[in-house]
């Protein structure tokens, strides 16, 4: 199953997307600009993988639902993400909200 809405923030609205995994569920939150995702996401590759594409993400732990990515603390973060203001310990929602 695929469950995509709208995530109202203060200043614009964002995507949340989940999709049901075997075993697993893979949560995103997405802006113009970037996304604060679960922890299936490893932000440290995007870096050493892409580093020309300068992707703006951030990832969160122990989450189950799409909602629960805005209360959760950022774990890690890309390059591009902390040239933002993104950092580790902030919510998801203002990560998010440096997204917009």
């Amino acid at each position: 199953m695929i469950d995509v809405r709208p995530v109202a923030l203060a200043g614009g609205v964002a995507i949340g997307v989940m999709v049901e995994l075997p075993k697993a569920r893979d949560l995103t939150i997405s802006t113009a600009k970037g996304f604060v995702g679960c922890g299936l996401f490893d932000v440290t590759i995007l870096d050493a993988m892409h580093p020309e594409r300068q992707v703006v993400g951030a990832r969160v732990t122990g989450v189950r639902e799409i909602e629960d990515i805005l209360d959760a603390k950022v774990r890690d973060c890309t390059a591009a993400a902390q040239a933002l203001g993104v950092r580790p310990g902030m919510t998801g929602r203002e990560a998010l909200q440096l997204m917009l």
